[in-house]
Parts: structure tokens; C-alpha cells; sequence
């Protein structure tokens, strides 16, 4: 997958700056797909090039003026195709599990403190999906939001992103809680 099909997929939701396309990263894409604002900016600028999108300039007063981006309709054959493509398989590459699997070569604190900092990530991610979650159901049920909403993609991806976040938190907990035994384990001896 490339940064082209996260955009297109935003952009579904409608005509996007792309100072509102690195929020909407930041905000629900994140769970998903990781990208820097100057990323996102040189892939628009080649997704217009290539004719997938195209972008009209808004004059502001007292501010500069912006530049809104639309998909266009080779944009959603784009698209399209992406989706309709097989996905291949998730491949983990974490560099903090290979410092977990090597912690009895080092010093067992360094990994410790990498956990939780990772601990703190998730639960900061996670607070923040819930959040959003809230703003997306808005009062609504689950089942009602499903019902009712025009478009479902980003809520169910939002959901994924909670479901990751919940597991990465219980993960490092269970391995924090080990380390510590272990280390008590060992001193006891």
C-alpha cells in the first residue's frame, strides 16, 4: 500500500486542504498508516500530478490562501483497483521486540523502561481513539451509528486502531509484570 491509497481514501469524505488531510491523519489514519506533513505534502503534489486528485486554490483574507484537494474520477478507478486488489499478509517489524527478545544480553531496567514507555504510547493512543469514537457515535448506539451513516470505513478502521492499542497495552503489562517476577524470582534466590 502507499501513502496515494490512505490519501484517496480520506479524500472520500470529501474536498480536504491538506493542512485538514494531515489532521485527519493525525486524528484517525494513524491507526493504520503513519505519515509526516512533509510526506503528505509531496505525495499530493504527485497525486495531482498523475491526475488522481485536483486542487483549487481558496483566496483568504488576512491568511494565506489554501489549496483544497478533491479526488478525481481516476482517483476513485485508483482506488478502486487497490481495493479489489488481494491484500497481503501484516508483517510485524517492532524494534522493541527485538530488544524484549535480547533483555538477558543487556540490562533487563533498559527494557523495562522501554515498556513503559511503549505503555504510556498505547494508553495515550488509545484515549485519544476513544475520544473520537465518542465525537463519531455522537450519542448514537453502535448499531444505529452502523445504520445510519453515509460512509463506515474510517469508524470501523477506528475500531482496529482501539482493538490494537487495547492489545498493546495488555501485552506490555503481562511482560512488565514478568520482567518484575522474574527479577524477584531470581532474588529470592
Amino acid at each position: 500500500m502507499a501513502l496515494r491509497h490512505a490519501v484517496l481514501a480520506a479524500l472520500l469524505e470529501g474536498e480536504a486542504s491538506g493542512y485538514d488531510l494531515a489532521k485527519e491523519f493525525d486524528a484517525s489514519v494513524a491507526n493504520f498508516w503513519m505519515s509526516t506533513p512533509q510526506q503528505l505534502y509531496k505525495e499530493l503534489e504527485r497525486m495531482t500530478a498523475d491526475g488522481l486528485i485536483e486542487a483549487r486554490v481558496v483566496e483568504q483574507e488576512k491568511r494565506p490562501n489554501k489549496r483544497l484537494h478533491s479526488i478525481t474520477d481516476a482517483g476513485r478507478r485508483a482506488l478502486h483497483a487497490f481495493v479489489a486488489d488481494p491484500t497481503k499478509p501484516t508483517v510485524i517489524r517492532d524494534e522493541m521486540l527485538v530488544k524484549v527478545q535480547g533483555m538477558e544480553s543487556s540490562d533487563e531496567s533498559a527494557v523495562e523502561a522501554v515498556l513503559i514507555e511503549r505503555l504510556g504510547w498505547a494508553q495515550a493512543k488509545l484515549a485519544r481513539y476513544e475520544r473520537l469514537r465518542a465525537r463519531l457515535l455522537d450519542g448514537r448506539s453502535e448499531h444505529a451509528y452502523l445504520s445510519e451513516a453515509e460512509r463506515v470505513g474510517s469508524y470501523l478502521t477506528l475500531l482496529r486502531g482501539i482493538s490494537f492499542e487495547q492489545e498493546n497495552i495488555r501485552w506490555s503489562e503481562f511482560s512488565l509484570n514478568a520482567i518484575r517476577q522474574r527479577r524477584a524470582s531470581v532474588a529470592g534466590q
